[in-house]
C-alpha cells in the first residue's frame, strides 16, 4: 500500500469512524496521531487486527508521534473540542482555533504536499484558519461540511417519501452551521425535484431539520455526531485517492464564485487527485442567493474574530 492518510485526533470518536473506513475499505495505510498517545496505538493495534478479518492489507499505526504521518496524501484534522449541549458551533471558535495552529504546524511540516481536509467546529472559520496557517493553495484545504448537511436531507426525504436513499440526491450550500442552505429546487428523488413531490410546509420542516441536524444528535447523545461526519469525510478522501472527479458539496475558499469573495462557504465541488478540481457553479433563484450570501457574511464575521 504507497497511499496514505493520516488521521489528526484520531483517538476520538469521528477520527476513529474515519479511520477504521479507510483501513477497510483498503484506501490507504492509516496514521492516527492523537495526543492521547497510548489510546491512538491501542486504537490502531486494535484497527489493525480487524484487517485480516475483513480482508485489508492496510496498515495502521498510533501515537503522538507525527513523525510516523511523514509524506501522507491527505490529512483529516479531526481535532477539536466537541460540541456540549447548549453550545453552539461558534462557542468552540477560540478553543478549536488554537488547537488548528498546533496541528497544521505539524502538518505542514512532515507532509508539505497533502490535501488536508478540515473537520472541527465552527468547520468553515477552522479551515480558514488552516489555508492561512499552512500557506496551502486553497486546492489542498478542503472542509467537510455539505457532505454531512446534504446526507442528513437526503435521510429525511427518504423517510418522508417512502423511498430509498439511492433515489434521493440533495444539494445544501453555504456555511456549515445555522444559516446554511438547503435547495428543494435541486434536491431530487430518481431526478424528480422534491417540490414537485412534497408540500412547502413538509420541505421547510425537513430544511429545518437538516440545519438543527448536528443540534439534534447533540441533544439526544450529549455530544457531537460522529458516524456520519466520519462517512462524509470517508467518502471526500475516496474521491481524492482514488482521482474519481466526483461533484460533492464541500466547504472552499470562494475568490469570487458565486458572488462571494476571500471566505469559505459550501459549495459544489469536483474532487479528484489534486484536491479541488473544479468549482460547480448553478444558477440561484434572488431569495437563494440572498440567503446564501447570508450565510458567507456570517462566516466571515466568525473568521475576522480570530484574524483569518
Amino acid at each position: 500500500m504507497n497511499r496514505k492518510v493520516t488521521v489528526v485526533g484520531g483517538a476520538g470518536n469521528v477520527g476513529a469512524t474515519v479511520a477504521r473506513s479507510i483501513a477497510e475499505m483498503e484506501l490507504a495505510d492509516v496514521v492516527i496521531v492523537d495526543i492521547a498517545d497510548q489510546k491512538a496505538a491501542g486504537v490502531a493495534l486494535d484497527m489493525l487486527e480487524t484487517c485480516p478479518i475483513v480482508g485489508s492489507d492496510s496498515l495502521l499505526v498510533g501515537g503522538s508521534d507525527y513523525a510516523h504521518s511523514a509524506n501522507s496524501d491527505v490529512v483529516v484534522i479531526t481535532s477539536g473540542v466537541p460540541r456540549k449541549p447548549g453550545m453552539s458551533r461558534d462557542d468552540l471558535l477560540n478553543v478549536n482555533f488554537n488547537i488548528m495552529k498546533a496541528v497544521t504546524e505539524q502538518v505542514v511540516k512532515y507532509s508539505p504536499n497533502c490535501i488536508i481536509v478540515p473537520v472541527a467546529n465552527p468547520l468553515d472559520a477552522m479551515c480558514q484558519a488552516v489555508l492561512k496557517l499552512s500557506g496551502f493553495p486553497r486546492e489542498r484545504v478542503i472542509g467537510m461540511a455539505g457532505v454531512l448537511d446534504s446526507a442528513r436531507m437526503r435521510a429525511f426525504i427518504a423517510a418522508e417519501l417512502n423511498v430509498s436513499v439511492e433515489n434521493v440526491h440533495a444539494f445544501v450550500l453555504g456555511g456549515h452551521g445555522d444559516t446554511m442552505v438547503p435547495l428543494p429546487r435541486y434536491s431530487t428523488v430518481a431526478g424528480i425535484p422534491i417540490t414537485e413531490l412534497l408540500d412547502k410546509a413538509t420541505i421547510d420542516r425537513i430544511s429545518a431539520r437538516t440545519a438543527g441536524g448536528g443540534l439534534e444528535i447533540t441533544q439526544l447523545v450529549g455530544t457531537s455526531a460522529w458516524y456520519a461526519p466520519g462517512a462524509s469525510v470517508v467518502e471526500m478522501v475516496e474521491a481524492i485517492l482514488l482521482d474519481k472527479k466526483k461533484i460533492v458539496p464541500c466547504s472552499v475558499f470562494l475568490q469570487g464564485e458565486y458572488g462571494v469573495d476571500g471566505v469559505f462557504v459550501g459549495v459544489p465541488v469536483k474532487l479528484g487527485a489534486r484536491g479541488i478540481e473544479q468549482i460547480v457553479q448553478i444558477k440561484l433563484m434572488p431569495e437563494e442567493e440572498a440567503a446564501f450570501k447570508k450565510s458567507a457574511a456570517a462566516v466571515k464575521e466568525l473568521a475576522g474574530v480570530i484574524g483569518v
